[in-house]
């Protein structure tokens, strides 16, 4: 069925959009608003390698982070997800050290790591930054405010640091599950 309207083409009324579906109003102040009046909003942690502390520290770690875990009373989602890291500007600037060294045996330590670097880039490896985000959702604006600051309290104890999500953050989240990690750019149509 094709509906005719003076200011719009011809649509196909039985054609589906993803913002036909996704119920989203807006993404602001690091919250998704969504249709029926949540705020889906949370924290991302920053990642910590507990496997470079000694035993006593892993296990520490390790017990914070479960009691953590035990005192939310509230439903969340644990996001794990992987983004490509990009070195370029760290390689300009292993290029730039390396051009202007005089240093034989620098120049040589530059340039092992300026190899290993391209190494790492190269399709045998698949370099990537792990991101740990914590969501909940809440159509009450003061219990968001309390779920935010007992995350990132509970993650401080537990010796791990913490951020509300960010706008850009949950735009990467939405792209990375519903473009299969492939990054959208929005652009004007003129």
């Amino acid at each position: 069925m094709t509906q005719m309207n003076s200011n719009k083409p011809n649509i196909d009324a039985s054609v589906k959009y993803t913002e036909d579906w996704l119920p989203i109003k807006s993404i602001n102040n690091g919250m998704i608003l969504t249709d029926d009046g949540y705020y889906v909003t949370g924290v991302k942690v920053t990642p910590k390698n507990i496997f470079i502390l000694d035993e006593g520290s892993q296990n520490s770690t390790l017990f914070n982070l479960s009691t953590f875990y035990n005192t939310l009373d509230f439903d969340f989602w644990l996001l794990i997800s992987d983004r490509p890291v990009d070195i370029d500007m760290y390689l300009s600037e292993l290029q730039v050290a390396y051009n202007h060294s005089q240093n034989s045996a620098i120049r040589k330590l530059i340039m092992q790591d300026i190899n290993k670097a391209n190494l790492f880039m190269s399709r045998e490896y698949n370099v990537v930054d792990t991101e740990y985000t914590f969501l909940f959702k809440e159509k009450k604006m003061e219990l968001v405010q309390k779920k935010l600051h007992t995350l990132i309290s509970g993650l401080s104890n537990a010796g791990l640091s913490s951020s509300q999500t960010s706008n850009t953050d949950l735009r990467m989240i939405l792209d990375s599950f519903l473009n299969d990690g492939i990054q959208t750019n929005f652009k004007a149509v003129m």
